[in-house]
C-alpha cells in the first residue's frame, strides 16, 4: 500500500496543491514512477480498487497502457495470461465507466496483442478470442467494440516496442482476420444504439487496406449502413469516416486498385454526388457541409487519374468539385485545392500518356483532355480570386489572423498557377484583367472614382502577380494596360505594396518589351520610389522589385547608374521619408551591383569605387571613435553592403582593387573587435565574396588576410575564421604559389581546433567550431590533399572527428560524418596511391573504434533522423575496407546482449554489410540498418542497454591505438 498511497498523494498535489513548485515536483515524481517496475502492480491495483477517484483511474490507465506498449519485456515469461485476465476484467469493469479510462485499457490490450503471437490468444488470435468473449458476455459488448476499433490502429503505432518481425506478423494476423472482424461488426449492427460505434470500428479496419473484393463490399451490410446514414440529419460522423475510408480503400494498390474495386465505386460515388444540393443549403449545419465537402474532395483526390480521362461521368464529379470550391467558407472550398493541383499534374505530365505509344497520339490525347478541362479551370480562376481580397476590418486583424489571411492568399496563388498551367498564363491573365475592368467600372458607376474601394482591385493585382512566371514575356495585349493602370493607383499602402510586387514579378516582361518599355521604366521607378516612402512593408516590396528590375533590365539600365545611385543613397540614408530597413537595403545594393556588372571595366571601376566609398565612410568615421564600444549592428549594416557589392559586381579586377583599397579599415576591425562574433561573421562574409569574385587578383591581400585569421583564431575561436579559410582553400588550394602559407594555415587552424575538442563534452560546447572545422577538412581533402593528408595534423583531425561523431548538434554531426565519409571515399576524388597509404595507416588502427561508434549511432546514440548519414558513412567504410570492415562490425555487434538484438537480427545486418563488399545494392544495407535501429530503439530500456554495451562515449582512443 505504500506505493499506492504515494501515487495518490502525488496526484493530489499535482491537481490541487496551490504551490507551483510542489506541483512541478509531483509531476516529475509521477513521470519517474511510470518508468519503474513497481508501476505495473501499483497501477493495476489502483485500477481494481473501487475507491480510486477519476484522477487516479486516468493516471493509472495511462501508466498501464504505456507500460504494455513500451516495457512489456520487463515482465517475466508467462506473465501474459495474468496480464490479459486483469486487463479483460478492467475492460468489463469500465464498459460503462469513464471513456478516457476505457480507451486506455483498450489500447493496452491491443498493444498486448502486438507483442504476443496469435497462438497465445487461442486458435485464430485476438479477433477470435474477442468474438468468444463477446458471445459469453454480451453485456460488455460496448467495451469490446472499442477494443475492436483500436486493434487495427495499433498496427501502425510505433510507440509499441515490438520487433520489426513481430510487427509485420501482427499486421498479417489482423489482415487474415478481416472477414471475422467484419462479421462481428455486422452482428452488432442489430443493436441500434451501437451503430455509430460499429461504423467507427469498420472505418478503422478499412485502414488496413486488405484486398476484400469490391463486389463483396458493394453489397456488404456495413457499407449499406454507412451509405444510408449519409441521409441523416445531422449527418453521421461515423458514416462519413467509413465512406472516406472506402474511397481511399478502393484507390489503394493493396486492395487491387480502382479496376478491382469498380463495383464498390459504382455504389458509393452516386450516393456522394446526390449530396451536392446540401452544399447550397444555408439551413444545413456547417460541420455537415464540411463533411460533405470532405467526401467530394476524397473522391477527387483518389480518382484523379480516372477523372483526367475526361469522360462524361468524370465531368459530373468535376462540376461537383467546382460547387465545393465555390462555397463561401474557405475551410470548405480549400478542401478541393489539392485535387485541382493533382489534376493539373496528371493532365500535363508526359507519363500520363506513355501508354499511347507514338508522339502524335500522345500530343493529340493531351490536347483533347486540356480542351475538355479548360472551362473548369476558367471557372476556377473566377471562383478563387475573390478570396484574396482584404477584409473590411483588415486594420483590426490580430497577428494570427493576418498570418492566416496571408496563408489563404498563397494557397489561392497556388491554385491560380495550376490554372495557368492548363489555360496558359496569357489566357489566365486576360480572365483576371477582365474581372479587374469590371470591378473598376462598378466602382466608377457607384462612386465616380475607380479606386474609392481599393480592395477588389488589389485582390486582382495580387492574382496577376501570382501567375507572373507563366505569362509570356512577349504578351502585348494586357500587360501594357496593367502597367499603365499601376501609374494611376492611389497612395494606399496595401495597394501600392502589391503594385510594387507585381512590377518586380514582371521584370522579365519589362526587359523583353524594350525599347517600348524604356518609356515605362521611369514611371515604374517612380512607383517604387513612392513605395519606399509609404510604409516599411511597402518599402520592402519596392526594394525587392528594384532588385528584380535591375537584374533583368540591367542592360537597359546601365546608362542610368547615376540616377539609380541617387535613389540608393536616399533610401539607405532615409532621405525623402524613405522607410527602407537596413536588411531590405541589401536588395538595393544587390540591384546596383548587377547594373555595375553590365558597365565596361573602366566605368565599372568608377561606379564600384563610388559605391564602396559610400559604404566605407561610416566605418572609417566609427574607427575614429571608440570602435570597440560600438554596437555590432552599427558596423555590420555597412560591412554587409560591402559583402553584397563584392558578391554581385562581376568584375574581378574592380572588386580586387576595392578590397585592396579598403583593406585598412577591414584590418582595423579585425584587430579591434575579434571577440565580437556578429561583426567577425559579417567581415568574414565580405572577405569570402571578395575572394570568390576576385580570385587570383586578390593575391596581394590574401596573405595578410590569412595571417589575421590565424592569429585571432588562436585567441578568440571564431567559427567564421574557419569558414573563410574554406573559401580560400577552394579558390587557391591547387595553386602552387600559395602552398606554403596554405599549409601553414591548415596546420595552425587544425592544431588549435584539435586542442579545443578533446572530448565529446567539448565538441558539444562548441558545435559551430566543429561544423566549420570539418567543412574545412572536407574542402582540404577535395582541393589540396597534397597539403593536408601528408601533414602531421591529418591523424589528429581524424581522432577529433572520432571524438565528435556522437555530437547531438545536427550540422556539426553532419559535417563530421561527411568528413569521415570523404576520407573513406578518398579514391573517388584523389587517385594517388601515396595518399591512400597514408589514409590507411591512420584509419585501419582506428577502424574497430570507428565502426563501433557508427553502430552505436545506428542503435540510438544519435537521433533516428541521422540514420541516412550514419548508414552512408558505414557504407563508405565498408566499401573502402571490405571484409576487414565487416569483421569490425561483427566485433561490435557481438557486444550487444542477445536480449536486445537476437542472433537472427544481428546476422541479417551483418549479411547486408557483407553483401555490400561484393557489390550488392546499397538499398539492402539501408533496410537492414533501419531494422537494426528500430530493434535497438524500441524502448528506452533496450536503448540504454545497447549503449551501455557499446560505450560510444567512453572509448579510449589511446588504448585502441596502442
Amino acid at each position: 500500500m505504500e506505493h499506492e498511497n504515494a501515487v495518490k498523494e502525488a496526484l493530489n498535489a499535482l491537481y490541487h496543491h496551490p504551490d507551483d513548485t510542489v506541483r512541478v515536483q509531483a509531476d516529475r515524481w509521477l513521470q519517474n514512477f511510470q518508468g519503474t517496475l513497481d508501476a505495473w502492480q501499483v497501477a493495476d491495483n489502483l485500477l481494481h480498487d473501487s475507491s480510486s477517484n477519476l484522477e487516479t483511474l486516468i493516471f493509472c490507465s495511462q501508466t498501464l497502457r504505456s507500460k504494455v506498449q513500451r516495457d512489456f519485456e520487463e515482465l517475466p515469461p508467462g506473465a501474459f495470461q495474468k496480464l490479459r485476465e486483469s486487463l479483460t476484467t478492467l475492460l468489463k469493469k469500465f464498459h460503462k465507466g469513464p471513456p478516457k479510462v476505457r480507451t486506455q485499457i483498450s489500447i493496452a490490450v491491443a498493444a498486448l496483442a502486438v507483442h504476443v503471437p496469435a497462438a497465445d490468444w487461442g486458435d485464430s488470435g485476438i479477433v477470435s478470442w474477442l468474438r468468444d468473449e463477446m458471445n459469453m458476455h454480451p453485456e460488455y459488448v460496448p467495451g469490446f467494440l472499442e477494443l475492436l476499433t483500436v486493434l487495427p490502429e495499433e498496427t501502425f503505432n510505433y510507440k509499441i516496442a515490438a520487433r520489426p518481425d513481430r510487427r509485420r506478423q501482427f499486421e498479417n494476423e489482423l489482415t487474415s482476420q478481416m472477414e471475422p472482424a467484419l462479421s462481428i461488426l455486422t452482428a452488432c449492427l442489430n443493436i441500434t444504439e451501437l451503430k455509430e460505434q460499429v461504423l467507427e470500428a469498420f472505418a478503422s479496419w478499412l485502414r488496413l487496406r486488405h484486398g476484400i473484393p469490391g463486389s463483396l463490399l458493394a453489397c456488404h451490410p456495413l457499407v449499406h449502413a454507412a451509405l444510408s446514414s449519409l441521409n441523416c440529419d445531422p449527418l453521421s460522423e461515423a458514416s462519413v469516416n467509413v465512406i472516406s475510408e472506402l474511397i481511399h480503400y478502393t484507390a489503394s494498390p493493396s486492395s487491387g486498385g480502382i479496376s478491382a474495386q469498380t463495383p464498390l465505386i459504382q455504389v458509393i460515388v452516386p450516393q456522394i454526388l446526390s449530396l451536392k444540393a446540401h452544399l447550397r443549403d444555408s439551413s444545413k449545419d456547417e460541420e455537415d457541409v464540411k463533411a460533405i465537402g470532405r467526401l467530394f474532395a476524397d473522391v477527387g483526390d483518389s480518382y484523379v487519374e480516372l477523372i483526367a480521362t475526361g469522360s462524361d461521368e468524370s465531368m459530373v464529379i468535376v462540376h461537383a468539385l467546382l460547387e465545393v470550391t465555390s462555397h463561401p467558407e474557405f475551410d470548405i472550398a480549400s478542401m478541393t485545392f489539392n485535387f485541382w493541383h493533382s489534376l493539373q499534374l496528371t493532365l500535363t505530365k508526359r507519363e500520363s500518356y506513355n501508354s499511347l505509344g507514338s508522339e502524335s497520339s500522345m500530343e493529340a490525347e493531351r490536347n483533347r483532355r486540356l480542351h475538355i478541362f479548360r472551362p473548369a479551370y476558367e471557372s476556377l480562376v473566377s471562383l478563387v480570386g475573390f478570396r484574396v481580397q482584404y477584409p473590411d476590418d483588415y486594420q483590426g486583424l490580430s497577428y494570427e489572423d493576418l498570418k492566416e489571411f496571408k496563408q489563404t492568399r498563397y494557397a489561392v496563388a497556388d491554385v491560380l498557377i495550376d490554372a495557368a498551367l492548363i489555360l496558359g498564363g496569357d489566357t489566365t491573365l486576360k480572365i483576371l484583367y477582365m474581372k479587374l475592368q469590371m470591378k473598376l467600372l462598378e466602382a466608377n458607376a457607384q462612386t465616380g472614382n475607380n479606386f474609392q474601394e481599393w480592395r477588389p482591385a488589389e485582390a486582382i493585382l495580387f492574382c496577376i502577380w501570382a501567375i507572373s512566371n507563366y505569362v509570356s514575356v512577349v504578351e502585348a495585349e494586357v500587360m501594357p494596360q496593367v502597367m499603365d493602370l499601376l501609374q494611376k493607383l492611389p497612395q494606399q499602402a496595401q495597394l501600392l505594396q502589391t503594385a510594387c510586387l507585381l512590377v518586380g514579378a514582371y521584370s522579365k516582361w519589362l526587359n523583353a518589351t524594350a525599347p517600348a518599355s524604356d518609356s515605362i521604366l521611369p514611371s515604374i521607378i517612380r512607383i517604387l520610389m513612392s513605395g519606399m516612402g509609404t510604409s516599411e512593408d511597402c518599402a520592402a516590396a519596392a526594394a525587392l522589385a528594384f532588385r528584380h528590375i535591375c537584374d533583368d533590365c540591367r542592360k537597359n539600365l546601365s546608362g542610368y547608374f547615376e540616377g539609380l545611385y541617387t535613389i540608393y543613397c536616399m533610401a539607405i540614408n532615409g532621405a525623402g521619408g524613405y522607410k527602407v530597413s537596413a536588411e531590405d537595403s541589401l536588395n538595393l545594393v544587390e540591384a546596383l551591383g548587377m547594373v555595375v556588372t553590365e558597365l565596361p571595366l573602366d566605368q565599372a571601376r568608377s561606379a564600384l569605387e563610388k559605391l564602396c566609398f559610400s559604404v566605407a565612410s561610416p566605418l572609417e568615421e566609427a574607427a575614429k571613435e571608440n570602435l570597440d564600444k560600438k554596437h555590432a549592428r552599427e558596423l555590420t549594416v555597412h560591412i554587409d553592403r560591402f559583402a553584397f557589392l563584392f558578391r554581385y559586381v562581376n568584375h574581378p579586377e574592380a572588386v580586387a582593387a576595392e578590397i585592396n583599397k579598403h583593406w585598412a579599415i577591414f584590418r582595423v576591425i579585425f584587430d579591434v573587435r575579434p571577440w565580437d562574433m556578429r561583426t567577425m561573421e559579417s567581415l568574414c562574409r565580405a572577405c569570402k565574396y571578395a575572394v570568390r569574385t576576385s580570385g587570383r587578383y586578390i593575391i596581394n591581400t590574401i596573405g595578410e588576410m590569412l595571417a589575421k585569421i590565424q592569429f585571432h583564431y588562436q585567441q578568440h575561436h571564431q567559427p567564421c575564421f574557419l569558414y573563410l579559410s574554406s573559401e580560400v582553400i577552394k579558390i587557391f588550394g591547387s595553386d602552387p604559389s600559395c602552398a606554403d602559407y596554405l599549409k601553414n594555415l591548415i596546420e595552425t587552424l587544425f592544431a588549435h581546433t584539435t586542442c579545443l575538442m578533446t572530448s565529446i563534452k567539448e565538441v558539444t560546447a562548441r558545435p559551430d567550431i566543429a561544423d566549420d572545422c570539418f567543412l574545412l577538412a572536407s574542402r582540404c581533402l577535395r582541393y589540396c590533399p597534397h597539403l593536408f593528408i601528408p601533414s602531421p595534423i591529418f591523424s589528429p583531425i581524424v581522432d577529433c572527428a572520432i571524438v565528435g561523431m556522437t555530437v547531438q548538434h545536427r550540422e556539426a554531426c553532419h559535417s563530421i560524418l561527411t568528413f569521415l565519409s570523404d576520407v573513406f571515399d578518398l579514391e573517388k576524388s584523389v587517385n594517388e596511391e601515396q595518399f591512400v597509404r597514408i589514409r590507411d595507416s591512420v584509419i585501419i588502427p582506428r577502424g574497430a573504434t570507428i565502426t563501433r561508434i557508427l553502430i552505436s549511432c545506428l542503435a540510438g546514440a544519435l537521433p533516428s533522423s541521422r540514420l541516412d548519414t550514419v548508414t552512408y558513412t558505414l557504407l563508405a567504410l565498408t566499401r573502402a575496407y571490405g571484409v576487414q570492415a565487416v569483421g569490425w562490425a561483427k566485433e561490435s555487434v557481438s557486444l550487444i546482449p542477445r536480449t536486445a538484438v537476437t542472433e537472427t537480427e544481428a546476422t541479417k545486418f551483418l549479411q547486408g554489410l557483407s553483401d555490400v563488399t561484393y557489390g550488392a545494392d546499397v538499398n539492402s544495407l539501408i533496410g537492414h540498418a533501419e531494422e537494426l535501429s528500430d530493434v535497438c530503439r524500441r524502448n528506452r530500456t533496450v536503448q540504454e542497454l545497447v549503449q551501455a554495451a557499446l560505450k560510444p562515449l567512453e572509448l579510449n582512443l589511446v588504448a585502441t591505438l596502442s
